[in-house]
């Protein structure tokens, strides 16, 4: 693993931005880690410190909210304290079920945090990082973005988004460089994904990634200047196949997978985990 003096984490209180950290801590580098809870980050600061000897500073913040968003984007961007690697790890899953029934204020936070804030503390890091010709950025993507994903569509777009965002930067800033990679792993176990939005943990896009193997995949890819990652053969076939499939096909298999369960259905914290209670319709439209 290319060595990375700083390194800033967001999501770090859990899941793959936890895994992050161990990592890099165990690797020599000095952490400032990103979460709405203070006390786990504390928790886990003191776990790479007691075992590791690192340097770490918790940041507790709110990235959805602007003035956590500012307060973390002013340390990214702070030239007395350089970083090397930025890992923006934060995001949330959301409600599942039909968009016409999801609370607005609810889609509002989950595109300001899966979007917005990434964009933000990407810019926030890159100056630093092309003015001394080295650096990384990992964006926490999934395989989701590749697909079609009817009741979780804006989760799905704002990762589309952000492995377009990373793929594309990373041809303007890799001549200097700098590399910015996406993320896209798919089912992962050991994350907070599902359970911080109410859901149960689930398998549905295959089997469950350990969270370790994912950051030490995505580790990797970034060092060596890869601008998509996606852990697990299984999963880089499967994101083959929708790339190479005519869109029509991929569309039918997630329209009738997903679409037809979720029609008509709840939304929110809980909904489409018993899918099959929902008797799927006899005719729904062409893909």
């Amino acid at each position: 693993m290319t060595q990375y003096r700083n390194a800033v984490v967001t999501g770090a209180s859990g899941g793959i931005g936890a895994a992050f950290a161990r990592r890099l801590a165990a690797g020599g580098s000095a952490l400032v880690l990103v979460a709405r809870d203070g006390t786990r980050l504390a928790a886990l600061a003191a776990e790479l410190e007691r075992d590791h000897g690192a340097d770490v500073e918790p940041l507790p913040a709110d990235l959805a909210d602007p003035a956590g968003l500012d307060r973390v984007a002013a340390r990214v961007a702070d030239p007395d304290r350089p970083v090397d690697l930025l890992v923006n790890g934060a995001g949330v899953l959301g409600g599942i079920g039909p968009l016409a029934r999801r609370d607005p204020a609810e889609l509002a936070h989950g595109l300001a945090l899966n979007t917005g804030a990434l964009v933000r503390l990407t810019r926030a890091a890159l100056p630093g990082m092309l003015e001394r010709g080295h650096g990384g950025v990992v964006n926490v993507s999934s395989v989701m973005g590749f697909l079609p994903a009817p009741g979780g569509a804006p989760y799905a777009a704002a990762k589309a988004f952000a492995t377009s965002f990373s793929e594309s930067l990373h041809g303007e800033v890799c001549w200097d460089g700098v590399h910015v990679t996406a993320l896209c792993p798919g089912s992962t176990g050991g994350t907070r994904l599902h359970r911080s939005a109410g859901h149960r943990e689930s398998g549905r896009l295959g089997r469950l990634l350990d969270v370790d193997d994912v950051a030490r995949d995505a580790l990797a890819a970034v060092a060596a200047g890869h601008p998509v990652c996606v852990p697990g053969l299984d999963y880089r076939w499967r994101v083959a196949m929708s790339r190479m499939l005519p869109r029509r096909l991929v569309r039918a298999r997630y329209y009738r997978r997903w679409g037809r369960r979720l029609a008509g259905g709840p939304s929110g914290p809980g909904a489409g985990a018993a899918p099959d209670a929902q008797p799927p319709r006899p005719a729904g439209p062409k893909p």
